[in-house]
């Protein structure tokens, strides 16, 4: 496996960077957190090119979000009640390029709505698919519900339900490195880029997974979990500010 940077830039629980005339604005609300250790050998070749597994003691992690977008805009304008506020549950990656610039990889995006799915896969080559999809809330409950659409075959699917408990006060060191991410890494036209954003620190509270269905882990190109994941979040959410693609080496 290729090694990675001589030097990362740290882990911050605030943005390194402000984005003061963002390309994207959008809001993050009712997040489920949930992650798995993997073996880095595992996750590199699922890696843009200029990026490397980020280890923290010697492994790094595979991550099933679900939440609900709310308000995407663009360049300043308001943000779209309708066509910008959908579900979406994703399967994300922990990265580092050449320029120690830490970040995620998503793997695939599920998301509710054709048109942002289309900006997304046109845009930025994410891979956006459209789904059904359902976030339901009873009183501490949560459940989340995704079934594929397309493109590409369909029937993944994912239902996730848990139960928000108490404020995490101070974070560990593993809690911080898979929420403060201050940035995504892909490839536009073929060269590896880093799409930076910034965002007030997450507010996160410890949460009871009461049910976990899912193959979009698998269907990533991942070894399906065989145990409970090893860490589970809720944050009731964050507003959230993207600049302009930077080089990612």
């Amino acid at each position: 496996m290729p090694s990675g940077p001589s030097a990362s830039e740290p882990i911050t629980p605030d943005p390194p960077r402000e984005e003061p005339r963002p390309l994207l604005t959008q809001s993050w609300l009712d997040l489920a957190f949930l992650h798995w250790a993997a073996d880095p050998a595992d996750v590199a070749p699922l890696l843009p090119r200029g990026t490397f597994p980020d280890v923290i003691g010697g492994v790094t992690y595979v991550g099933l979000v679900a939440f609900r977008m709310h308000r995407i805009g663009w360049l300043g304008l308001p943000g779209m009640p309708y066509v910008g506020t959908f579900p979406e549950t994703n399967v994300r990656l922990y990265s580092v390029d050449g320029r120690g610039q830490r970040g995620v990889v998503f793997r695939s995006l599920d998301a509710a709505r054709l048109i942002p799915v289309a900006v997304g896969r046109a845009a930025f080559r994410l891979p956006y698919v459209w789904s059904r999809m359902t976030v339901d809330r009873d009183g501490d409950l949560l459940t989340y519900t995704s079934r594929r659409r397309g493109p590409g075959p369909p029937g993944a699917f994912s239902r996730i339900g848990l139960r928000i408990g108490e404020r995490v006060r101070e974070p560990s060191e593993l809690e911080h490195f898979v929420t403060a991410r201050w940035g995504l890494h892909t490839s536009i036209l073929g060269r590896p880029v880093y799409l930076p954003n910034s965002h007030p620190r997450w507010p996160l509270y410890r949460a009871e997974l009461t049910e976990c269905a899912e193959n979009l882990v698998a269907a990533a190109g991942l070894p399906s979990p065989a145990a409970a994941p090893v860490s589970v979040l809720y944050s009731p959410g964050v507003a959230v500010r993207f600049g302009r693609p930077l080089p990612a080496r």
